[in-house]
């Protein structure tokens, strides 16, 4: 017999269904997998409510004095910053000093179109490219 008849008459051959042999083996097997579930469900419930309460009190008890504390520390150190940038302005006529040409920085292999300077050029804290020492 070759291949394409055999599976034709397999085909035709009508599947075996599964079946109980009363209604309350039945009823039971349901009622089994309804409780399995709902078992599931109330766990899943459970974790959740766990995991939420372990990340609200992360949020309040870890996460908002650490915003605290590095925000104090953040704030320090550019107030230290300021001030030392305004007594170098002092010293030098109300400007800052150029730092040194370093022929490694602000390498340019092509003119900017709007300019020697950055399009974000600020020039209280960057060099000014367009002087020439």
């Amino acid at each position: 017999m070759s291949f394409l008849p055999r599976r034709a008459l397999l085909r035709l051959r009508v599947p075996a269904t599964r079946a109980f042999s009363d209604t309350a083996a039945a009823d039971k097997a349901v009622a089994e997998a309804n409780a399995k579930w709902l078992a599931n469900q109330a766990a899943i419930q459970h974790h959740a409510l766990q995991t939420t309460d372990f990340w609200r009190k992360m949020s309040y008890y870890v996460c908002i004095p650490a915003l605290a504390v590095f925000g104090t520390y953040v704030y320090n150190v550019e107030i230290e910053h300021k001030a030392h940038n305004k007594h170098l302005m002092d010293e030098n006529d109300g400007k800052l000093p150029q730092p040194p040409r370093y022929e490694y920085l602000n390498v340019r292999r092509k003119p900017f179109p709007w300019g020697a300077n950055s399009l974000f050029y600020n020039e209280k804290t960057q060099r000014d490219m367009s002087i020439e020492d």
